[in-house]
């Protein structure tokens, strides 16, 4: 204590030290408040034609700046939402929104990361059947949300991005607005975005803003960029006879009626056709055409998951059996098949080389937009598989030509082979879907809880609800055994396989789920969660009543295996994979993570016999309006 007060200064000496500097501050503004009226009485005597002076910043007025008519132009293009990590270079429209816009038509919805903004437009976008918006800040902002738009690109999914930036170096306000600034925004995306620009004036902005919904909205249906320069948002406008283009929307484009006709001719003829349906359907519309195709020919049908595209209760579903039926398959349709490849190859490992699985005479039909829009850097489409009969063209759109033609190509003879067929797929679904159950059995008490048993006791507790699976691809159980029938029962995944995509892209789902009247829930990895653990406050602040199931198994698990593949065939010690790999000791508590941003939460849950009570609550509080989570310690698989 002694030495504290020789080496440091007292309170006395510190004070008396203020009161000196603070007489001598008020001597000097004395001193200057009497230069002052000494100036003003110069002033006075001045000559007229002197030169103002400039306004005061304190003293000017923007009444209508440009990022109002940036809003008109925004309201005109039907986004109920648009999301955002607040940031600094788009203030003025930022402010433009909530003020001037009302915050309606679109409502600025608060998200704690640039990634999570997207993935949750992301995730709207396939739940609404529309676009949702999202702002992103200068160079920063668009290298946060890189992962999740190539998710959206990867996943043929419309996105509207908005980024801010201040292009001329001389209004720049200092040392971070240079840092966050980029002569190119879109430059790191544009390899993965559809369509980019940067409007120079407001007209532009008007033109290229409708322009971008239009191309975003046209299959394949991607995300676009359009960034809306800080000075042009805070600059009073100053253009004469701005206006609004209307919003014109292009049709999807159908695929060739010949090539249609001659694939109808080979799937009528066909002894064993099989269809395969990926990102063909894009709502009911889609689900109900490619039933009426498939029961026009009694083929079987195999559904990959990345839309909802056949009802999983239809005996024409054979989603278990897609090796067998393509091995056996003399025809072969494919529907907006993200990897075509895929269907009749495999890669055997440890050497990595091909193996053909299909049949030797497999005629295959391509339906697809996946040759007209293609990129070089990101090989997102897979490995070259030729066909026989390549159909440029919409799948969706081009169904009801190809139904009209298979129905004209059939006579009876065919009509009553097809009718035999159908029957023997019949009783072959019914021993799929036992075998299932049989095999969901399997480990039914253990703890942690199987995946099986998770799927089992949430179905059991939304059973009653209008559901919706917001990311379908993560526990592979619900599609085997849920009674999946309707467009919006499944939604399928992310696209490129993202980590930190299903959290925020769940939210975007419930938002758009919420005007239906349809219960979201989803099973949320815990890896996946912690990319954006904020999102749960987003949920919390905004009431989106959504239903988090976490599949908490305590690591990335995927990884885990891989690492143990390696060490077999390096014959090296496999325990060490948890190395790197887990999230444990110590362990993430998901429930307390949650509640902490206000959302309901119990956990974590290892005994499977408390789990459906748990459910049963957190039900009653989704349904409330509210988002709740149940935190299941699992199995990995």
């Amino acid at each position: 204590m002694a030495e504290d007060k020789k080496s440091g200064v007292d309170r006395r000496t510190f004070l008396k030290g203020a009161a000196a500097t603070a007489g001598a501050a008020a001597s000097t503004m004395v001193a200057a408040a009497e230069g002052v009226a000494e100036g003003a009485k110069s002033a006075a005597g001045a000559k007229k034609d002197q030169k103002p002076e400039k306004p005061h910043p304190g003293d000017i007025i923007i009444e209508r700046p440009g990022s109002d008519f940036m809003i008109d132009v925004i309201k005109t293009l039907d986004l109920e939402y648009i999301s955002t990590n607040p940031g600094s270079s788009f203030r003025s429209l930022h402010e433009s929104l909530v003020n001037y816009g009302g915050n309606r038509k679109p409502e600025l919805l608060t998200c704690m990361h640039e990634e999570a903004a997207v993935a949750m437009a992301h995730g709207y976008a396939k739940a609404a059947g529309k676009p949702m918006g999202a702002m992103i800040h200068g160079s920063v902002g668009v290298q946060h949300a890189a992962m999740a738009i190539f998710n959206a690109w990867a996943d043929r999914v419309p996105v509207m991005i908005f980024t801010g930036n201040p292009l001329d170096a001389t209004k720049r306000r200092g040392a971070t607005e240079w840092t966050h600034s980029v002569q190119d925004p879109a430059l790191i995306v544009r390899d993965f975005v559809k369509w980019d620009d940067y409007p120079m004036s407001l007209q532009h902005f008007a033109e290229s803003t409708v322009r971008a919904y239009k191309i975003a909205t046209t299959p394949p249906m991607e995300p676009v960029v359009i960034n809306a320069d800080s000075g042009l948002q805070e600059d009073a406008i100053r253009e004469e006879d701005l206006r609004i283009p209307k919003l014109t929307r292009s049709r999807p484009a159908q695929g060739d009626r010949a090539a249609l006709a001659e694939a109808a001719k080979w799937l009528v003829g066909a002894r064993n056709p099989v269809i395969i349906a990926d990102r063909c359907a894009r709502g009911p519309e889609g689900v109900a055409l490619l039933v009426e195709l498939a029961e026009a020919l009694q083929a079987p049908v195999v559904d990959l998951g990345g839309r909802m595209n056949f009802p999983m209760t239809h005996p024409l579903c054979h989603n278990e059996s897609r090796r067998a039926l393509v091995r056996e398959a003399d025809v072969v349709l494919l529907l907006e098949v993200f990897d075509p490849w895929g269907q009749f190859n495999t890669i055997a490992e440890p050497l990595k080389e091909a193996r053909f699985l299909g049949g030797k005479d497999t005629r295959v039909v391509n339906i697809s937009m996946q040759d007209v829009y293609i990129r070089s850097n990101y090989q997102d489409f897979q490995r070259y598989q030729p066909v026989d009969l390549a159909i440029n063209g919409d799948a969706q759109a081009s169904l009801p030509a190809l139904i009209d033609e298979v129905k004209r190509a059939a006579n009876d003879d065919q009509r009553r082979s097809f009718a035999a067929r159908g029957e023997k797929l019949k009783q072959a679904f019914a021993r799929e879907k036992r075998r299932a159950r049989e095999e969901a059995a399997i480990g039914w008490d253990l703890s942690p809880v199987t995946t099986a048993r998770l799927a089992a006791e949430t179905w059991q507790a939304i059973k009653d609800e209008a559901w919706s699976l917001a990311v379908s691809d993560r526990i592979p159980w619900a599609r085997r055994l849920w009674p999946a029938t309707e467009y919006h029962h499944m939604l399928g995944g992310s696209g490129a396989q993202g980590v930190g995509y299903a959290a925020p892209a769940s939210l975007g789902v419930a938002l758009a789920n919420k005007s239906k009247g349809l219960f979201t829930v989803t099973f949320q990895p815990d890896g996946d969660l912690m990319y954006s653990p904020g999102i749960l406050w987003t949920a919390a602040y905004h009431k989106i009543p959504v239903l988090f199931v976490m599949h908490n198994n305590r690591g990335y698990h995927q990884e885990i295996m891989h690492i143990q593949r390696m060490a077999a065939l390096h014959k090296r010690r496999p325990d060490t994979a948890w190395v790197g790999t887990i999230i444990d000791n110590p362990a993430i508590d998901y429930a307390k993570l949650a509640q902490a941003q206000g959302v309901w939460a119990e956990g974590p849950i290892e005994d499977p016999a408390k789990l459906g009570a748990a459910l049963k609550r957190a039900v009653a509080v989704v349904k409330s309006g509210a988002p709740a989570l149940v935190d299941v310690v699992c199995q990995g698989r």
